[in-house]
């Protein structure tokens, strides 16, 4: 659907002003929502500096850059400058140049100075969401020390606004808020890890859920489940595409009587062997999976006849050279497999029916050797 002229003109100067790289974009929108807040911070500092009288000149100068420093700070981002730098955010300097620029402004605001402080702690917010508990710890320490020093200075040079007495009791406030802003921000980091560390849990947990739905415990092959829906998507795929594939229905010979010589634990080896050779010898394109027992199914994706019958031989011969368990004499197992192509608007199980029958067929004609479902055999 086509998006309104209005819409678009919207979106073009979103991405102009914020990019559309996804990191850089989050960057430039904090910087933009910092200037936002200085701006307005800046709006009812200089309307108090103008009730104390400070000069207008000085009050511009310090509007100006106050404003200028986080424009800077956008424009760096923006450039892509910041990049080449260890925190390509630029939180702390901003910070920092805010915190500056408040402890300036508590300097001209005069009898309105306490107005400073929401906008202080408006500039702390950032780090709290942003900075290590350490680096939040040194920047409520700067802060502290940079008013404290601001403090003192206006109630030595105009005691009768900056009086030494309520001066004195601001920084007390200072000096209790501060470290309470720095154990929250310690403790946003830890509720932030610890987050993290149960998304990543999750994910693990999704992906070994994942595993454990579509794969076999034993040889780590696509389990019996997850091989019929391979099937059925490949038949659907061949459906809108017009090509075929092949179905293989592997069997190991005489398997009861490695489970009988050697016991389960003997046959597990053999069943973990087969399928590391089998895997080996097949494409990349092609998927094994254990169907159940010692019984596999292979399916040969794109592949006519001619193609998977040599594919499956592959497969017979690899193994039947491979020594599965190590015994004396050493262990070698043969298989069986029936073979057919699936038929063009048949389903998937008439396809596995015949080469389950192709299958009984290698069997009945010695084992070891592979049948196709039109009864051709090869030895």
């Amino acid at each position: 659907m086509t998006q309104p002229p209005a819409h678009n003109l919207r979106q073009r100067l979103t991405d102009a002003l914020l990019t559309t790289e996804a990191p850089r974009r989050l960057h430039l929108a904090q910087a933009g929502l910092a200037m936002l807040l200085m701006a307005l911070s800046i709006g009812v500092l200089v309307y108090a500096a103008r009730v104390a009288g400070t000069p207008t000149e000085l009050v511009v100068a310090w509007a100006l850059l106050s404003i200028g420093g986080l424009a800077a700070s956008y424009l760096a981002i923006r450039s892509g400058w910041s990049r080449r730098l260890a925190d390509p955010s630029l939180t702390l300097p901003q910070m920092l140049y805010a915190i500056s620029s408040g402890a300036l402004g508590y300097a001209m605001a005069g009898p309105m100075r306490g107005g400073t402080f929401p906008v202080l702690l408006v500039i702390l917010m950032f780090g709290m969401f942003q900075l290590r508990p350490r680096t939040m710890a040194r920047v409520c320490l700067f802060t502290a020390a940079l008013f404290g020093t601001v403090m003192a200075v206006m109630s030595q040079r105009q005691p009768q606004v900056y009086d030494p007495a309520v001066e004195l009791g601001h920084f007390l406030m200072l000096a209790v808020t501060l470290p309470a802003v720095a154990l929250l921000a310690g403790r946003l980091t830890r509720l932030r890890e610890h987050r993290r560390q149960q998304r990543v849990e999750l994910a693990e947990a999704l992906v070994h859920i994942q595993e454990l739905a579509t794969r076999d415990a034993l040889t780590g092959l696509i389990n019996r489940r997850h091989m019929v829906e391979l099937l059925e998507q490949e038949r659907q795929r061949c459906v809108r595409s017009g090509r075929g594939f092949c179905v293989a229905l592997i069997d190991l010979d005489h398997f009861k009587q490695v489970n009988d010589r050697h016991g389960h634990g003997g046959g597990d080896v053999v069943l973990r062997g087969f399928a590391r050779e089998a895997l080996a010898a097949i494409r990349v394109a092609d998927v094994l999976a254990r169907w159940g027992g010692e019984e596999f199914v292979l399916l040969l994706s794109d592949a006519h006849l001619p193609l998977a019958r040599g594919g499956v031989e592959r497969v017979r011969l690899r193994v039947e050279a491979a020594a599965l368990l190590d015994a004396e004499p050493a262990l070698r197992i043969t298989m069986s497999a029936g073979l057919t192509e699936h038929i063009a608007g048949e389903s998937v199980s008439d396809a596995l029916a015949r080469a389950d029958r192709a299958l009984y067929q290698a069997k009945a004609e010695g084992r070891n050797r592979t049948v196709v479902a039109s009864g051709q055999s090869l030895p």
